[in-house]
């Protein structure tokens, strides 16, 4: 009886061994899985950019608009006979009040 026993968990762990431990284990479609669910957050992150870049390009196709505005913010022109201003905040704080009762 002993002897039967022993062989049953010998064939039970046999019969385990490739389900945790083997190439096609569990542990690894965990892993496996772990990596796709990364990937897809990436994939998706470029799918956004990918989006983004393609309305720039729409948009830069269709009308001056765009091309316009880029032009003002990216390199600074101006049309003709227009006066451009530039407004500059004072990168100075004002200094801070202390208390007269000291």
């Amino acid at each position: 009886m002993r002897w039967l026993t022993l062989f049953l968990v010998a064939l039970i762990v046999a019969l385990q061994y490739p389900l945790w431990l083997s190439k096609g284990s569990w542990l690894r479609v965990w892993e496996v899985d772990r990596e796709l669910a990364k990937q897809k957050e990436v994939s998706q992150k470029l799918k956004a950019r990918n989006a983004s870049l393609d309305a720039d390009v729409r948009d830069l196709k269709q009308g001056y608009e765009a091309i316009e505005e880029r032009a003002r913010s990216e390199l600074g022109m101006v049309k003709r006979d227009e006066i451009f201003f530039q407004v500059l905040q004072d990168s100075r704080q004002a200094p801070k009040q202390e208390d007269k009762n000291k």
